[in-house]
């Protein structure tokens, strides 16, 4: 049977009725609330207070406050109004308290799933506006990438027309150049053939034509050394362009050589975080980095590896590239919704973390 509590204590206003029950010493986490428009309860067993006001008052605007070994219960009247009495009667019907106490749980009971409706409507609002923001931010996207391209088009067919102009301007000057030299050939054989009918005397018309040796038409074929570098053969510096080849291809080679050791399991990022989650809560943290750095490999867009990875460096205690990939996570969270918050939440909460480690506490 519980005992029910006697030692406690009420005052009242017109407007409002405080009523504190003390906790005999127990915590804040064992203590049962339940209150309705006419009847409060606290239990905590083996002891019980129960009341059944003396008249209702508004249970949306009243709190309770749990602390410092009480409860303290901040009731708002509906009606001002001094009542001189905390219960209905000094002797109060158990029926009539079994009656109200079930209407204060069925209450409670539908103002729980009022909320959780109100609440899952919220979030359905909420889901829509992201997916419209995100859509809005894609369209934008869309036309500036669609703008860039119209522009470059643009330019592109402004520097063509302008090359053809060129081109039709030097076939105008050279045709032009050739008529004018062949003019002035003309013009000196005149003079020479003149003068060679001037000196010898003889008719033109009596001449023999000889014969112009005429320039031999041939033909150059010039050859250009392919390079892997745009910069000219006398610009470049080649023995640093070949040390620099040469790491490129070790380098394929050995992500060849390493890739080639993988199952077609450990290809898949989403195995290889689920196997680094797992060594992470073994303890083995270094094999954890090893597992989420493979599977960046293949997924170097997915926020949660770099997120994770820092939770490993954190515990090795380096601190430095859990700053890294905390800025790498916070990086590929954007734009930052509801829906990536807690995500977002863990890599700041890692990146501070460091910095206090480092003593870097403005960071």
């Amino acid at each position: 049977m519980p005992l029910l509590i006697r030692d406690y204590t009420w005052e009242e206003t017109e407007k409002m009725m405080f009523i504190t029950v003390p906790l005999k010493g127990v915590r804040a986490n064992k203590v049962d609330l339940l209150s309705s428009e006419e009847f409060i309860k606290v239990s905590f067993p083996p002891y019980l207070f129960e009341c059944l006001l003396h008249a209702p008052v508004d249970d949306q605007t009243s709190t309770a406050q749990i602390g410092n070994g009480a409860v303290v219960f901040k009731l708002k009247k509906q009606e001002p109004g001094m009542w001189y009495q905390l219960s209905k009667d000094e002797i109060v019907d158990k029926q009539l308290i079994k009656q109200k106490k079930e209407e204060a749980i069925q209450k409670n009971q539908e103002r729980a799933e009022q909320e959780r409706k109100d609440k899952a409507e919220k979030k359905r609002a909420s889901e829509k506006y992201t997916v419209n923001e995100m859509m809005k931010i894609e369209d934008e996207d869309r036309m500036r990438i669609n703008n860039i391209k119209e522009s470059e088009r643009q330019k592109a067919t402004e520097d063509l027309e302008r090359w053809k102009e060129e081109q039709r301007e030097m076939a105008q000057e050279e045709k032009q150049r050739i008529l004018e030299e062949k003019m002035a050939e003309e013009a000196r054989k005149r003079e020479e053939e003149r003068k060679q009918r001037k000196k010898k005397g003889k008719n033109i018309f009596e001449e023999t034509a000889e014969g112009v040796p005429r320039r031999e038409v041939g033909k150059i074929e010039v050859k250009f050394t392919k390079r892997i570098f745009p910069t000219a053969a006398r610009e470049s510096q080649t023995p640093q362009e070949e040390e620099w080849l040469q790491k490129q291809a070790d380098a394929r080679k050995a992500l060849e050589v390493e890739d080639s050791d993988l199952t077609e399991e450990e290809k898949n990022p989403l195995f290889m975080r689920d196997k680094a989650n797992e060594f992470f809560k073994a303890g083995n943290f270094q094999a954890a980095v090893n597992a989420y750095t493979t599977a960046l490999r293949y997924s170097p867009k997915m926020p949660s590896l770099y997120s994770n990875r820092a939770a490993c460096h954190l515990k090795l205690r380096n601190f430095f590239k859990t700053i890294e990939d905390c800025s790498k996570a916070i990086d590929l969270l954007h734009p930052p919704v509801p829906q990536n918050a807690a995500s977002r939440l863990k890599a700041l909460v890692r990146k501070g973390t460091a910095f206090c480690q480092l003593e870097l506490y403005v960071e």
